[in-house]
């Protein structure tokens, strides 16, 4: 196959993961997928070929990635792009939300994230080559209501991936993040999405977002196949670009806080402008 390229991908179980994994294995690619559960990732793949390396990794563990990492660099001899697409919602505001609920959230979709970085890079700078990809969220970018913790892990991913991106450009190695909208999977589902133990009844707004999430639920506009390909294109461009928006929903809130941040930043102007020491 021309272009053959490996694929590390997590999460790969449910949704754009899964979606991922299997355009990847039809179009002949060699592709090894993480999830939490072995056998629950098999039978959503539901594929047996040699190109495909399934693998049980629990992300928040450095050891287990670097684990399933080296796997995947014995059984295919390297590693081209990484999609870091492992992660769960949680609702909530921030009073609502305990310690534990807020840190869990934190250690999959930011410190699992940052450990696949940390295992890959040795194997491509090495190679001098290779594309990390990490799934983000318009809630990384345009965040709303009653989502700020999970807003706060996505904007992590975007600050980090944007950083990552300039320290390993020297190495040959690119790096995208995706910021997806609304998109029909599961994501809405209890198995991906949490909200807190104890809510407080004053937050009437939160629990309204809540409500309309919930309705939304298996109605969203986008189509996950499509968002796949999306991803899968970029992840074969000699010059990919930093940011993909994936969504009209998630372009129009990302153009609007641009236009947001730029007016608050022009009425400070003045006052940003007058720090300098008196002369």
């Amino acid at each position: 196959m021309e272009n053959k390229k490996t694929w590390f991908i997590t999460g790969a179980s449910k949704g754009f993961g899964l979606s991922l994994v299997k355009q990847l294995l039809n179009a002949g690619h060699n592709v090894a997928a993480t999830s939490r559960s072995l056998d629950g990732l098999t039978k959503a793949v539901n594929y047996t070929g040699e190109n495909f390396l399934p693998l049980e990794a629990e992300l928040g563990n450095e050891d287990s990635v670097g684990c399933a990492i080296h796997k995947v660099k014995q059984a295919f001899g390297r590693i081209d792009v990484v999609i870091n697409n492992a992660g769960y919602g949680v609702g909530g505001s921030i009073e609502e939300l305990t310690d534990r609920e807020t840190r869990d959230n934190f250690e999959v979709n930011v410190f699992g994230t940052l450990n696949v970085i940390r295992c890959v890079m040795p194997y491509m700078r090495h190679q001098q080559s290779g594309h990390i990809i990490n799934i983000s969220s318009i809630a990384g970018i345009a965040p709303g209501t009653g989502f700020a913790v999970y807003a706060a892990t996505k904007f992590s991913v975007v600050g980090l991936t944007e950083v990552l991106a300039e320290d390993v450009k020297e190495f040959g190695v690119k790096v995208t993040v995706v910021a997806p909208g609304a998109f029909r999977t599961s994501f809405l589902e209890a198995d991906s999405i949490a909200y807190p133990q104890n809510e407080i009844a004053d937050y009437a707004a939160v629990r309204n977002i809540q409500t309309r999430f919930t309705q939304m639920n298996g109605q969203q506009a986008g189509d996950p196949e499509k968002a796949a390909a999306a991803i899968i294109e970029v992840g074969q461009m000699e010059n990919p670009p930093l940011y993909l928006l994936l969504g009209e929903d998630a372009y129009t809130r990302a153009m609007t806080k641009l236009e947001k941040l730029q007016k608050e930043f022009q009425l400070n102007e003045e006052i940003a402008k007058s720090m300098a020491f008196n002369a």
